[in-house]
């Protein structure tokens, strides 16, 4: 199942309720502010602090 794009008007950073922005290449989406990647599993995001990877500089 394809992650859908429009979800990114609606969703936000759980740790600073900023924008993200989708990584179409590993599958995720990604905050910049707080350097953080949140997984996508079958097509939903999993917008959950503790399930965050760090990203690298």
């Amino acid at each position: 199942m394809a992650f859908d794009k429009k979800l990114l008007e609606i969703v936000a950073c759980p740790v600073c309720k900023g924008k993200l922005e989708f990584d179409k290449e590993a599958d995720q989406l990604i905050c910049k502010a707080d350097k953080l990647a949140y997984p996508i599993t079958e097509g939903i995001p999993v917008l959950l602090e503790n399930r965050a990877l760090p990203l690298e500089s």
